[in-house]
């Protein structure tokens, strides 16, 4: 399997865990809510969707809504066929979740991790945010390396790019800073002896969905996938 054909496998059955879903519906979600699939075709995703169900991870449903039966009755095309996770698939994507080895810090990979962060585990978001945050400044590092290296030899436009292309890193580098600091004051804020915890709070702590996003203004989030900062 491909890294970008895994990428999607994920970002499907994240999708799916989340409710069922026809094709045409899927892809809307891939293209608006994670912005690395912007652009795919029908040819990717549906290949995606036969191997997860051939896997068992995934099932193929009739439509059940009252318009696509009336649709399908006055047209005689094949109602649309909705992917509902099964019980394995959830239990493969939660697996999936778990992982926070080095493919989970790669550009498109950690893009597609972070929009499901809200169902990660807190250490789990840790471990992740820690090392894109490690492979962003070894990339840092070296991008200034290849700079002072090369500076003499470039014009002023190409030494403008490679400014702009480290500029992007360290800013990257920032949010996660900031991000990796957020989860560890909610963290410590909650296991701290004197705080109190609604049955909200408790509920929170104990699927480990809530926490990482910094609350004050003025941060964005840059895009991991920005081809500047490869």
């Amino acid at each position: 399997m491909s890294r970008r054909s895994g990428i999607l496998e994920f970002a499907v059955l994240g999708l799916l865990r989340e409710a069922p879903m026809h094709g045409y519906e899927l892809r809307k979600r891939l293209n608006t809510s994670l912005g690395i699939f912007r652009a795919f075709s029908y040819g990717t995703l549906y290949p995606c969707l036969k191997t997860l169900v051939a896997n068992g991870w995934l099932i193929e449903e009739p439509g059940s809504g009252a318009e696509e039966a009336v649709a399908t009755s006055l047209t005689g095309r094949r109602a649309k066929i909705v992917y509902r996770l099964t019980a394995e698939g959830k239990e493969h994507f939660e697996e999936l979740l778990s992982h926070t080895g080095p493919d989970a810090w790669e550009d498109e990979h950690f893009a597609a991790r972070f929009a499901f962060f809200g169902q990660t585990e807190r250490e789990v978001r840790m471990r992740v945010l820690e090392g894109r945050r490690s492979r962003l400044e070894e990339r840092l590092e070296k991008m200034r390396a290849s700079l002072n290296r090369t500076r003499e030899r470039l014009d002023d436009y190409t030494l403008e790019l490679q400014r702009h292309g480290m500029e992007s890193v360290e800013r990257e580098v920032r949010w996660l800073n900031e991000l990796i600091e957020s989860e560890r004051a909610g963290r410590d804020q909650r296991s701290g002896p004197d705080a109190p915890e609604g049955a909200a709070q408790q509920q929170n702590r104990e699927s480990g969905e809530t926490g990482g996003l910094p609350r004050h203004g003025g941060s964005t989030r840059p895009d991991p996938s920005d081809d500047t900062a490869k």
